[in-house]
């Protein structure tokens, strides 16, 4: 069956640019959520990581 879905992908023009843009987007995705946490209150981490307990 994977050789099945390999052969039909090949068949598709253009299909090679569908992973570097689900590439780019994962990267995006968690550069910017690192970025959050970085500039992120300690003030509203703790409140955040308090409410479980709460």
């Amino acid at each position: 069956m994977l050789k099945f879905v390999k052969n039909y992908m090949t068949s598709i023009e253009g299909i090679e640019i569908y992973p570097m843009i689900s590439l780019s987007i994962f990267f995006v995705f968690f550069a910017l959520l690192f970025f959050w946490v970085i500039k992120a209150k300690k003030e509203y981490i703790e409140k955040v990581s308090n409410l479980p307990f709460e």
